[in-house]
């Protein structure tokens, strides 16, 4: 049996058929006629010395040779489309497709983005909101914001220069109801389950006692997101721990205040991620430095906190 593999055009004949298990509907996706994809198939059970279907009146089915075959052909032509699809994206210097955390893209990204579309009129972004890993050349997507303690590996990584502190927010008129720390055992509760993973934990309980307070709150509203934990907060519900980059133009605009200005340090920082060799395209350098100076912006508000690493406040 020769090493050698078929024709392309055979493997690429058999793998539609394989996925449609159908000629014709195989022909009709390639574009060729029945005939000649039903040629390809069998110079292809040719060269490989066996069928590879098995053919019915009305249908076809795979032969063990077969279905040993569709898996990897059907991952090699993926893999093929996103190669050429990342050799494609090299050569566009117009659009931007990037993902990041539905939190981040909701409360960060989008209430600047008409920033970034005065600045740059001639790129196009598009969004991913989603915390799915993704593979930056299958998935087709130019740059990555990713938050907390994964690795980077084979892909290029720029820390983003803003430390991902905690602390509680809430309404002017809230903050009018409960004046002191003491007074927030009294109040609505907000909890961030989105941040539970983060080691050691920056909550409710960590901050508490960093203030010396002898509280430890179990009850209140629960969210998975943090954008919905600080929309509760906005309408009122009560009040929130508030991660920086998801509170941090709130409190700008003043529609939140941390009356408290005592923040938990989680360790944490966001990442900018991209391709090794991409980080010099036009696109990504203007949205990376873009990002950057929409960070400086809020600069005050971190500098008026005072910030402590939450391992300073673990239980012993």
């Amino acid at each position: 049996m020769p090493d050698r593999l078929p024709p392309l055009t055979a493997l690429r004949a058999f793998d539609a058929a394989a996925r449609h298990m159908s000629f014709a509907k195989a022909a009709e996706e390639l574009h060729v006629t029945p005939a000649a994809l039903s040629f390809q198939i069998k110079s292809l059970e040719e060269h490989l010395g066996t069928q590879v279907f098995r053919r019915l009146n009305r249908a076809v089915e795979l032969t063990e040779a077969g279905r040993a075959m569709a898996p990897g052909m059907a991952d090699g032509f993926q893999t093929l489309a996103a190669a050429w699809r990342a050799a494609e994206r090299t050569l566009d210097n117009e659009t931007l497709t990037v993902t990041a955390g539905p939190a981040f893209t909701a409360k960060w990204l989008a209430p600047r983005l008409y920033e970034f579309a005065q600045a740059h009129p001639e790129i196009e972004l598009r969004f991913s909101a989603t915390l799915k890993l993704v593979d930056l050349t299958r998935d087709g997507i130019d740059v990555a914001i990713r938050f907390g303690t994964g690795t980077d590996e084979g892909v290029y990584s720029y820390p983003l220069p803003a430390d991902e502190w905690v602390c509680p927010v809430m309404t002017p008129e809230m903050a009018a109801r409960f004046p002191t720390p003491d007074s927030l055992r009294d109040a609505t509760l907000i909890f961030d389950d989105s941040i539970a993973f983060l080691k050691p934990p920056a909550n409710w309980d960590t901050w508490f006692r960093m203030m010396d307070i002898d509280f430890a709150p179990k009850a209140g509203p629960r969210f998975s997101q943090a954008d919905h934990a600080i929309d509760a907060a906005l309408a009122g519900v009560g009040v929130a721990l508030g991660r920086r980059s998801v509170v941090i133009k709130d409190l700008d605009d003043g529609r939140l205040i941390a009356p408290f200005p005592h923040a938990l340090d989680t360790g944490v920082r966001f990442r900018f991620l991209c391709n090794q060799g991409a980080e010099m395209r036009p696109q990504i350098v203007a949205f990376r430095d873009w990002i950057l100076t929409e960070i400086a912006k809020t600069e005050h508000i971190t500098d008026r906190m005072i910030r402590q690493p939450s391992s300073d406040f673990q239980p012993e």
